[in-house]
């Protein structure tokens, strides 16, 4: 292998792994209290079972660290779908090593196979709790180009910080200093009419959702830019908006898989 080519290997390495984080611990774990706080009995019962008793919530944030890992490393490129300028949704490639939607198909399939293991569905489920909040992350939908917007220098007021990162934490932070329980009490309020117009539609119709707020974000922050006052105030709606979409849709699928008699679809 030449020099050129092992810094290219590298290079997509590293945009492998930095791309691998999306919301920050106090997203992960606000999407998986608010799915809690929807799911069935039934659901409920059946996803304490495969998670001996442990809940959603203590895992939700487990695949960040287990995708840098040996045994799990297969999974770094399931945090997140590259669409890049210009380009259409359903015109943009596969990952040759699977992406945030084709990994929640996969996980949703698993849970539903009556062949599959115990095992299998307790990984599973601890990774469709992960995705599930990552499809909701803009970045996550960000551009191959930039890294899902990791090399994209910006400011968080004075200090140097990069877009991806801004999104990841900084943004959701600064936009409220609740504990996860504390923004799922306050954003988890919609109607029960609201809540099923949010969980309509499929995996794409939602990556697509998140795509259009990453054009937003793509427009509105250039690089150079400078996030304060200003752009806190402009997308805490929209980060509140997502924690509550991706906790409702992880939901509504569990109940989907787990509830015989929960109304939901058949297909994601």
């Amino acid at each position: 292998m030449t020099k050129k080519h092992l810094i290219l290997s590298a290079l997509l390495l590293a945009g492998a792994s930095l791309q691998s984080f999306g919301w920050s611990q106090k997203g992960h774990d606000t999407t998986a209290h608010i799915a809690e706080r929807h799911l069935t009995k039934a659901a409920s019962d059946s996803v304490a079972s495969l998670l001996d008793g442990m809940s959603l919530v203590y895992w939700a944030n487990w695949l960040d660290n287990a995708s840098h890992t040996p045994d799990y490393r297969y999974t770094k490129t399931w945090h997140y779908k590259n669409v890049d300028e210009g380009v259409a949704y359903e015109d943009a490639p596969i990952h040759p090593d699977g992406d945030a939607v084709v990994a929640i198909r996969e996980q949703v399939a698993l849970l539903r196979d009556p062949k599959a293991t115990r095992a299998q569905k307790n990984l599973a489920l601890k990774i469709l709790t992960h995705i599930t909040g990552d499809l909701h992350q803009p970045m996550h939908m960000g551009h191959a180009t930039d890294y899902g917007g990791n090399t994209i220098k910006v400011k968080f007021f004075n200090s140097e910080t990069n877009l991806h990162s801004a999104w990841d934490s900084k943004l959701p932070e600064a936009a409220h200093k609740w504990s996860y329980s504390e923004w799922a009490d306050q954003v988890d309020r919609v109607s029960p009419e609201r809540e099923a117009q949010i969980v309509a539609g499929n995996v794409d119709d939602w990556a697509k959702e998140t795509l259009d707020i990453a054009n937003r974000v793509y427009d509105r922050t250039p690089k150079g830019s400078r996030l304060s006052y200003n752009e806190i105030a402009y997308w805490t709606p929209v980060i509140e908006q997502q924690f509550l979409r991706g906790g409702l849709r992880l939901a509504y699928m569990l109940n989907s898989i787990f509830d015989p008699e929960f109304q939901g679809s058949t297909t994601f």
